[in-house]
């Protein structure tokens, strides 16, 4: 299985919004933060090869890290950026799919990271 580096979206502001959604996780759902940080090490282990029902695509490279507790879907949506790393953009709590409005969100992120990969990512340290 391919090693991935696992880097952070980080917008112009320094913020980084898996860490602030995670960070409320650890603090409301300490059993659904452990699995979503489970999932992230899968993705540095498996890289491209992780598929569901740990990972799946979702559109114009967008992919998501699929956690569920209970009846709740949990996803951090995430993208590569040239074979170097994945990138994790943001988290969502979800009912039924995906919406749109998120997934363009990160393709947005994904966008301002291949302008400028330094700027607008980090090293995830989980």
């Amino acid at each position: 299985m391919p090693r991935i580096e696992v880097r952070a979206f980080c917008n112009s502001k320094l913020d980084i919004p898996i860490m602030g959604w995670l960070g409320e996780l650890a603090q409301r759902e300490p059993g659904v933060f452990a699995k979503c940080l489970a999932r992230i090490k899968r993705l540095a282990e498996c890289g491209h090869d992780l598929r569901r029902p740990e990972s799946a695509p979702l559109r114009d490279g967008i992919h998501e890290l699929r956690v569920r507790r209970k009846r709740v879907n949990y996803r951090i949506l995430y993208f590569f950026h040239d074979n170097k790393f994945a990138c994790l953009s943001h988290g969502i709590k979800k009912e039924a799919e995906v919406p749109d409005a998120e997934i363009e969100r990160a393709i947005s992120n994904k966008r301002l990271v291949r302008s400028d990969p330094d700027k607008y990512t980090t090293i995830f340290e989980n």
